[in-house]
């Protein structure tokens, strides 16, 4: 029996498409878009959204090869993406306001964790019981500027200033410095990892948080772009990706452990297992929203503190994505 012509071709149209269907189901993980994310520092369990995301394969369900990179200099992330050299970096809220205020052209478009996670610490059988009894005592820090403007906020709130306090370079020696005695407390250290380090050492820390001693709360880890690339296809793909990475987290912690030491066998150990625990209820629930008010607030925190000239307008250094 003779096929029609017209049948012919609607044979041969369905036969190419069939064709086309297959090649691209059987198309190569190759094919998916890449995208370099730049870690803040050395992977620890700050990043589990990413890690989770990765290993679950919700990144490659979005189209997405995700390389998660960690940095020789963890100054040099956000410079890198305003530079045009990395997709994306794992920052911080007041960073970011400050290299806004000074012209990176940087954008938040994500949250990582919604919390603060610096403290001041002292031992917790130590002469400090409080706020005020930092008063003529030596304190440790790592990194000038913030971490003085936040240390000069609590103090505030107690009635001291920061010249009542002997600041000491300890450079990143935070709870070493500590425990040998060199100085009676110290700012910058991290409530999920300093804390669990000291306990571990058997010399319990004394924490006092800035959000609760006058310090205005803001995003601790934060994903930033570079503002001229916001248009970017594969950045709501990314954020989706890591929203279910996060809720799986939450979900699953037991799981997501696992999923983690895989990935990371070297930090399968008693810290990072408890800094695991203690990191998991300050994960942004939904990375893709922006707290206006917070950051407006943070911000004039940061003019207050003279360290930055002017406060930015928000539009320019943080959205959120359509």
């Amino acid at each position: 029996m003779r096929i029609p012509a017209s049948r012919r071709a609607v044979l041969r149209a369905g036969l190419a498409a069939a064709i086309l269907v297959s090649l691209v189901t059987s198309m190569p993980a190759s094919a998916q878009e890449k995208l370099t994310v730049l870690l803040d520092w050395f992977v620890n369990p700050d990043h589990a959204p990413l890690f989770v995301a990765r290993e679950k394969g919700y990144f490659r369900e979005a189209g997405l090869d995700v390389d998660l990179v960690a940095p020789a200099d963890p100054n040099d992330p956000p410079k890198l993406v305003a530079a045009g050299k990395g997709d994306l970096a794992i920052s911080y809220q007041p960073q970011l306001q400050m290299q806004a205020a000074e012209g990176l052209p940087l954008t938040r478009i994500g949250t990582l964790i919604s919390t603060p996670l610096n403290t001041v610490v002292a031992l917790a059988d130590g002469p400090v019981k409080s706020i005020k009894d930092l008063k003529g005592r030596k304190v440790g820090y790592s990194v000038g500027g913030l971490e003085d403007a936040l240390l000069g906020a609590m103090l505030e709130k107690s009635g001291l200033k920061l010249s009542d306090v002997s600041l000491v370079n300890v450079n990143f020696s935070l709870s070493p410095a500590l425990l040998s005695g060199q100085v009676d407390a110290v700012v910058g250290a991290y409530r999920n990892f300093e804390l669990n380090q000291m306990e571990i050492e058997g010399r319990p820390g004394r924490a006092f948080y800035p959000e609760e001693e006058g310090v205005p709360p803001y995003d601790e880890l934060v994903i930033v772009a570079n503002r001229e690339k916001l248009a970017d296809s594969r950045l709501p793909k990314f954020l989706e990706a890591v929203e279910r990475g996060t809720l799986y987290l939450i979900n699953h912690p037991d799981e997501s452990w696992k999923l983690f030491v895989k990935a990371n066998p070297e930090l399968d150990d008693e810290l990072n297992r408890r800094a695991w625990r203690d990191t998991l209820p300050r994960f942004a629930h939904s990375p893709a929203a922006l707290d206006a008010r917070r950051y407006i607030r943070f911000a004039e925190f940061l003019k207050e503190r003279e360290l930055i000239a002017s406060v930015p307008k928000l539009a320019e250094y943080a959205v959120e994505l359509e």
